[in-house]
């Protein structure tokens, strides 16, 4: 990962409550798994960053680096890695995602969050 890349990755982590790098944008994402992620964090009303990896490979390959994980979309709150699409569409339906926002002060839409458990329970 170039430095210039690093400093970058660390500036959006450490400046914003919660970033999500994904490819594409929020309002227009470019893969499933990132629709999935962003689509959660809109419907929960959470105030994030976006971060478009398909805008610059040297950030692309970086943030695989910097998080020593594999995939993208990665989803960071008050600086600390949460996980890609499994780990945070898992934690919505546990409601740890809702424990995780509510510790670090970011503020969401309890309601919706319930919405979105109660939606997908088994039949």
């Amino acid at each position: 990962m170039t430095t210039t890349a690093h400093e970058a990755i660390k500036a959006d982590v450490e400046a914003n409550d919660v970033v999500l790098f994904m490819k594409g944008t929020s309002q227009m994402p470019q893969c499933g798994f990132s629709a999935k992620v962003a689509g959660v964090l809109n419907y929960m009303g959470v105030a994030y960053k976006d971060v478009n990896v398909l805008a610059d490979d040297a950030i692309r390959d970086g943030i695989k680096t910097y998080s020593d994980w594999p995939t993208i979309p990665q989803l960071y709150v008050k600086g600390e890695f949460v996980g890609g699409c499994d780990i945070i569409v898992e934690m919505t339906l546990s409601g740890e995602l809702d424990e995780m926002l509510t510790k670090s002060g970011v503020a969401f839409d309890a309601d919706a969050a319930s919405k979105i458990r109660e939606a997908n329970q088994p039949a």
